[in-house]
């Protein structure tokens, strides 16, 4: 057999690693935590409804290891239960998957509170987790040095700036930012970070039936969630050397017409 191990990177295994996915209940979340989980990995999810969580950790079950829990990171205090719980299980924490958030309407169309809401969801417990993260990872403090992988799961949003998007966009665009900013931080801490940036993919955040969807992804005008964890499975396993930046993923023919 002639050698190819020139023509090969050293990969990082998913086996064994300790995983927290945040909105890990439906749609991307949960495809990202069932691909890791297959591969070995022992996870830990969370999401708000719990039947959903349910029916999510049966599925994970079916191919793998993991536990979670029913809470609202948007509530004070609510990022640090989920971590503390995260790591009792799991045993500490390898990988954090920050995903959790919900849909919003335009500016001009959204109460104050729900306004106040939204950008506790999808920002403040965004920042809140990713600093949970950073401590569970031996990576916080001057001169701290940990070891582990941050992943922000974000949107094309963040380009796609329509008149409806003010809100949902305008946070995106501050993921992007905050996410370059932390890569750097946390470079020489030892803790990867990454960006990944889905395009239009179904889900119970998507306007159209299951199968108004699936006729969509069947024209390759919309993505499947199990996309967009493959994107996750391809940054995490990359050697600890290298970091993927920014992951953008978006349908073959979005925005053809």
């Amino acid at each position: 057999m002639t050698d190819q191990s020139d023509a090969h990177t050293a990969t990082t295994p998913l086996a064994g690693r300790r995983v927290l996915v945040t909105g890990g209940t439906t749609g991307i979340g949960r495809a990202i935590a069932v691909l890791l989980a297959s591969e070995g990995a022992k996870v830990f999810i969370c999401g708000r409804d719990e039947q959903h969580l349910e029916d999510a950790l049966t599925r994970i079950r079916e191919v793998g290891e993991g536990d979670g829990m029913s809470i609202d990171l948007a509530e004070e205090s609510n990022v640090a239960r989920l971590f503390d719980a995260a790591t009792a299980y799991l045993g500490g924490l390898d990988v954090a998957v920050i995903n959790a958030a919900r849909g919003a309407e335009g500016l001009s169309e959204m109460s104050e509170a729900d306004l106040r809401y939204t950008i506790g969801s999808n920002f403040t417990a965004y920042l809140l987790s990713a600093q949970a993260a950073t401590k569970a990872m031996g990576a916080y403090g001057e001169d701290a040095k940990g070891q582990g992988d941050i992943v922000l799961v974000g949107s094309m949003s963040a380009y796609v700036l329509g008149p409806g998007s003010t809100v949902y966009a305008g946070i995106k665009y501050g993921i992007q930012g905050f996410a370059i900013a932390l890569r750097r931080e946390l470079g020489k801490k030892g803790v990867r970070v990454s960006l990944v940036e889905p395009g239009l993919t179904g889900s119970d955040m998507v306007e159209g039936t299951n199968e108004e969807q699936a006729e969509r992804i069947n024209k390759e005008e919309m993505l499947r969630a199990e996309d967009i964890a493959v994107g996750v499975h391809y940054l995490l396993t990359q050697p600890r050397r290298a970091v993927v930046q920014q992951v953008t993923i978006s349908p073959r023919m979005q925005d053809q017409e």
